[in-house]
């Protein structure tokens, strides 16, 4: 038997084939290839099949999301007759160059020079020209969009996961997850939970790709992956795989109960979510409504800015299919460890401190305006509500709702219909946010709290950082005393507060949360039911503030 010990971040046992995930080559080395005949041969069949996937998602995004969204897709196939662009790979192959490096290179050339231009236009061309290249060269080296090339779902493990890789993964493929790096705020681990599917991370560099390929369990619990369990090992996991399928059957008895304690308290049980497509596990686990619409997955996926009719039917599609309950979108929220190339943000030293979500949206009022246009358009087909991220100071929020007031001018006088009720509510992430609370509690209509930031500047501990380990504390009385602080300010301005971090899925906490006053807990699907069997069970006027004081 071979053991291989991480951190467990997503509960849950599965046991499959190795799969690690593969990503296209930064640097092409100028290789001379001994056949031109054969490299012109596969440069034309990678042509050919970039344009037959092209053309598909053109298809496909003109079904979803109109002939707006397609129109992305028909550009990039234009490129492939370009005869400009495909003579200059022509050329390099004649030279001798394997077609990789051809097409690496006039890449890059007509990249740049576009990017160069003074046409604003043209110098947007620049991403699409990467877009198409990039989608060249997968289909020459045989890396699939997506990432998993096979057959049957696998257990899908890599160093770790950047939340532009997870928004384009293949999820029915996916069994769990396992990876090098990583932590339990990490992206990766937010995907598992949300998949309800098992995970583990900071396995360390001796899990490679050596074991591809390899069937192995992993056990979500423990941060275990196991390779060849010896007899005694393989029933034990087989009896908490049975035990694993009999509380998921208990689970399914909390759908259609009231989410309320025994002695009357009642709460709100809302989702996280990062796209359309995760509307079904809300309503698969009679999720309330939705606490976080995380919109920044939308740019993570696109090769260029989403326009304001893109992002219009994405939000109209998630407020229908909900009806009349709750969907609060945060707006962009890119920066730190989520970076969009496109955006062209400057390297900083310190990038969870630096020009990261609402700083971007003041700084860049015109990316602004589009989210909230299409929100606001969003707002007449569903409860939508509107949140704002890294809120730090009160100029900030009077700053947004200006914007709102924009927005909603320009709508009615174009004639758009939307909701003017809209409710407007702020993100609690950072200290100054919690000692501004009762100051800001009177913009908003509610606050929703973010613990995975607010754990991170609290304790001053980067939440990516696997090596921290015990020094990242949620549980840190300093993080629960700034949730009380914060609960108190919001209630004595007549507004509710909710969770919408990963703590709010923390049954150990949930006592502390009642006795703290929480109205709402805003968490993965998977995560509702097991939360609504706790509250069931819980008497709230008997919970204490005793870990406030430990």
């Amino acid at each position: 038997m071979n053991l291989l010990q991480g951190q467990g971040v997503s509960k849950g046992i599965e046991h499959g084939p190795i799969y690690f995930y593969r990503r296209s080559q930064t640097h092409i080395q100028p290789t001379k290839a001994a056949d031109p005949q054969l490299q012109r041969e596969r440069l034309d069949q990678a042509m050919e099949q970039t344009a037959g996937q092209l053309e598909q998602m053109a298809e496909l995004a003109r079904e979803q999301a109109g002939d707006g969204a397609a129109e992305l897709f028909e550009t990039h196939a234009m490129f492939l007759e370009d005869e400009d662009y495909t003579g200059a790979m022509e050329e390099l192959l004649g030279e001798g160059y394997c077609a990789e490096y051809a097409v690496d290179q006039v890449g890059e050339q007509f990249s740049a020079m576009l990017a160069a231009m003074d046409d604003p236009y043209m110098q947007a061309r620049s991403a699409d020209i990467k877009d198409v290249t990039r989608r060249i060269l997968n289909n020459l080296m045989g890396v699939v969009e997506g990432g998993i090339a096979s057959d049957v779902p696998v257990i899908l493990c890599a160093d770790d996961l950047a939340p532009s890789e997870t928004i384009q993964l293949d999820k029915s493929k996916i069994l769990a997850i396992a990876t090098q790096k990583g932590s339990g705020s990490s992206h990766t681990a937010i995907l598992a939970r949300t998949m309800g599917i098992p995970a583990v991370c900071g396995l360390g560099a001796s899990f490679n790709e050596s074991y591809h390929g390899k069937q192995a369990y992993i056990v979500g619990e423990t941060g275990q992956v196991i390779f060849d369990p010896d007899q005694e090992t393989l029933q034990s996991l087989k009896v908490r795989q049975e035990q694993q399928a009999q509380r998921r059957e208990l689970m399914r008895s909390m759908v259609g109960q009231e989410d309320v304690t025994l002695d009357g308290r009642k709460i709100k049980l809302y989702c996280n979510i990062g796209s359309p497509e995760d509307v079904d596990a809300v309503l698969a686990n009679d999720g309330q409504g939705i606490g976080l619409f995380r919109s920044e997955f939308l740019y993570l996926a696109t090769e260029d800015y989403p326009t304001e009719e893109e992002q219009f039917q994405a939000y109209k599609r998630v407020a229908v299919a909900m009806k009349d309950k709750r969907v609060i979108v945060r707006t962009l929220d890119i920066g730190a460890d989520k970076q969009v190339d496109y955006f062209q943000l400057n390297k900083e030293e310190n990038p969870a401190m630096g020009l990261r979500a609402i700083r971007i949206c003041l700084n860049r009022p015109e990316v602004f305006r589009t989210q909230l246009r299409a929100l606001y358009r969003a707002s007449a087909y569903g409860k939508i509500a509107i949140m704002f991220p890294m809120i730090a100071s009160v100029w900030e929020v009077k700053e947004c709702r200006r914007a709102c007031q924009r927005v909603m001018d320009e709508l009615t006088a174009e004639g758009v219909p939307f909701n003017p009720d809209t409710e407007i509510g702020i993100m609690i992430e950072t200290p100054a946010a919690v000692l501004m609370a009762p100051e800001l509690a009177k913009l908003v209509d509610f606050f929703s709290v973010g613990t995975n930031d607010l754990t991170q500047y609290t304790l001053a501990c980067d939440r990516q950082c696997n090596d921290l380990g015990k020094f990242y504390d949620p549980h840190h009385p300093a993080v629960l005393r700034a949730l009380k602080m914060t609960a108190d300010a919001a209630h004595a301005a007549g507004i509710w507060i909710g969770i919408c971090g990963e703590l709010g899925a923390d049954l150990e906490l949930l006592p502390t949360f009642l006795a703290i006053g929480m109205d709402e807990l805003s968490v993965t699907p998977t995560a509702v039911l097991p939360l609504r069997a706790a509250i069931r069970k819980s008497i709230a006027k008997n919970c204490t503030l005793e870990l406030l004081m430990s």
